[in-house]
């Protein structure tokens, strides 16, 4: 059925689609997705001490302005992530910002944290009490005179409303964010957030967002500031401004960061780097790739202990999490294991 859909779909612009869709999950336009699997023990787990049905999470930039996290609940994700959210409301990058490569199942985008605000959001989270677990993933806003405070603001707006908050040092379209992996920077900006939890009495789960761009020297650098500062988890990654050699879809100069189907191996080998360097100590939510379930089963292997998609679900449609399960309980049944949480980091 969305095979036949998707063809239309597609021929609108991607952010006017992308629009179509939100406008859709608000107003309920959806088929009902019959899973099966709703509480299959393969796939229960828990996320920060709480009980989730599978480690199928949203990924921020889906739901940008947490508009439908419940909805997506519906679909079947174990988790939702919205944002990324900056204090004050921004337009983001000139149109077009958002490109599909079809022949390459995967996106480019340079939105730059388009978003309507915190306040905005937080008016839609107080009114629409969350019916699962619901991250809120932050960053600043590009004009700010002080990023770092930017994520402090935004931390103590969100803190008693997410189940996590994910700090964004990551993406590629604001301009030298990422110099956030500097590694006296990245200390500097997790000591600050740590501190404005302690004053504030927060328990609130602080997750880091990191690039698959990085190199060793970053990724053994990182790890060990994310343990000094005990964050709870970290998600690799978000989407590259590399990793073009290999597509063949004619958009693939457009700048921005690339996701999909093209990032998956790369995104497996830098959690497997992490997840050696971790120990067990921190979780991985892994991202990139993520379609199938061969897709997740590698990202598990690599060290992942949950899995985010975004891109996956606009290729596959709204039913992806139970075709996920369904195809990745298949896999797991032969390799006998009676949770998939037995397979994490088991990559030979």
């Amino acid at each position: 059925m969305f095979s036949n859909f998707r063809s239309l779909l597609f021929k609108l612009d991607p952010e006017t689609a992308h629009n179509l869709a939100i406008k859709s999950l608000k107003l309920n336009i959806v088929p009902d997705i019959f899973d099966n699997n709703l509480s299959d023990s393969l796939f229960t787990t828990k996320l920060f001490n709480k009980e989730i049905p599978n480690p199928i999470g949203m990924a921020a930039g889906f739901d940008k302005n947490a508009e439908v996290y419940n909805s997506l609940f519906k679909l079947g994700f174990g988790f939702v992530e919205v944002g990324t959210i900056t204090p004050l409301p921004q337009y983001g990058n000139p149109k077009p910002r958002v490109f599909r490569l079809v022949e390459d199942e995967a996106l480019i985008n340079r939105l730059g944290f388009n978003n309507k605000g915190s306040k905005s959001a937080l008016g839609r989270i107080e009114n629409n009490p969350k019916r699962g677990i619901l991250g809120i993933n932050i960053g600043p806003n590009k004009d700010t005179q002080d990023r770092l405070n930017d994520y402090l603001i935004n931390f103590e707006t969100f803190h008693e409303y997410a189940d996590y908050i994910t700090i964004n040092i990551s993406s590629p379209n604001t301009e030298n964010l990422r110099n956030f992996h500097d590694q006296t920077k990245l200390k500097e900006l997790l000591e600050k957030i740590n501190l404005r939890k302690k004053e504030l009495n927060s328990k609130t789960p602080i997750v880091v967002k990191i690039s698959p761009d990085i190199i060793d020297k970053q990724i053994n650098e990182i790890s060990q500031i994310l343990l000094e500062n005990k964050i709870n988890a970290a998600i690799i990654s978000n989407t590259s401004d590399s990793t073009r050699e290999n597509l063949n879809d004619i958009q693939k100069h457009q700048k921005g960061g690339l996701s999909g189907k093209p990032i998956e191996v790369k995104s497996n080998i830098v959690i497997k780097k992490f997840y050696e360097l971790f120990k067990g100590e921190i979780k991985i939510i892994g991202v990139g790739g993520v379609d199938s379930g061969k897709s997740a089963f590698e990202k598990f292997l690599s060290g992942a202990d949950y899995i985010q998609l975004y891109t996956g679900m606009v290729y596959q449609g709204p039913n992806i999490v139970s075709k996920i399960k369904n195809e990745l309980k298949e896999i797991l049944i032969k390799e006998g294991v009676k949770n998939y949480s037995e397979i994490v980091g088991n990559h030979s």
